[in-house]
């Protein structure tokens, strides 16, 4: 990898939560980071995050170790080869879960949020499904990537003025999440990466304490681990209702940095039929 990450992570469970029900993976040398909020009784959220944070692990190392693996059986042909082995990523973690979750009546209906980044040689791929924010910092200012997957947030885009009769309730009503249906449609993007640029990772209990201005104010000035635990002091402070997880991650250097125009490709695209 021709990128160079400077990485911190912490998964917190917070003040109010008897268990963690976030999951967080971290791999440098593969260039692969993870945030996936589970839900479901009994521990089942726990087991759901698990799970799909494990499967695209399991299946984006494959690339590394191995020689000959298998490409995806379904291919996008609008995104890049790096772009389509995460993207199929999420489609097989979310088959896992949706399987797991009909082995056992604890388990049923149980499922999870993802939000995740892949670093190329000279870009960013990122992909979500669920309300996991996935924030860029470039410049000095704050960009929500990822693409929010509630009722409100799909209301607001239909309908801007009446989103407001939602009560709060709608807020964290998923319309898509990790394990529920047999198929899942994640949003991707790909971007090109610049020296200095920072992504934030994070689960909505620090989204729902914290937000992107602040987030910004954290992070712009200060190393990863440092950033990372004000944030998560910052969402106890006002309270922990959630589990907390947040990645930071600074972009030390590119080897190629391309002048002119930064391409943004952003796609929803169908699941695997």
């Amino acid at each position: 990898m021709m990128v160079i990450v400077e990485a911190a992570g912490i998964s917190d469970v917070g003040r109010k939560r008897k268990a963690n029900e976030d999951s967080i993976f971290m791999d440098e040398e593969l260039g692969l980071y993870v945030v996936a909020d589970g839900m479901g009784g009994h521990q089942a959220g726990e087991v759901a995050s698990n799970l799909v944070v494990k499967t695209i692990r399991d299946y984006m190392k494959q690339f590394r170790e191995k020689e000959n693996v298998e490409e995806p059986a379904y291919i996008d042909n609008t995104l890049s080869k790096e772009a389509n082995r995460l993207f199929y990523s999420i489609h097989l973690s979310n088959r896992v879960v949706h399987q797991v979750s009909n082995t056992k009546a604890l388990y049923k209906g149980m499922g999870s949020t993802v939000s995740a980044a892949y670093f190329t040689e000279d870009t960013f791929i990122v992909t979500n499904v669920g309300d996991s924010p996935i924030y860029l910092i470039r410049n000095g200012v704050i960009e929500t990537l990822s693409v929010p997957h509630t009722v409100i947030a799909e209301q607001m885009a239909l309908y801007p003025d009446g989103a407001a009769r939602f009560g709060k309730s709608f807020n964290h009503m998923l319309t898509r999440a990790m394990g529920i249906e047999k198929t899942v449609k994640p949003d991707i993007c790909e971007i090109q990466c610049f020296k200095e640029d920072m992504l934030v990772l994070a689960s909505d209990g620090l989204s729902d304490k914290v937000s992107p201005k602040e987030v910004l104010n954290v992070v712009k000035n200060r190393q990863p681990e440092k950033a990372c635990q004000m944030l998560v002091d910052l969402a106890n402070e006002r309270g922990g209702d959630d589990n907390i997880t947040v990645i930071v991650l600074k972009i030390k250097a590119v080897k190629t940095e391309k002048g002119g125009f930064i391409e943004f490709i952003s796609k929803i695209v169908d699941g695997i039929r």
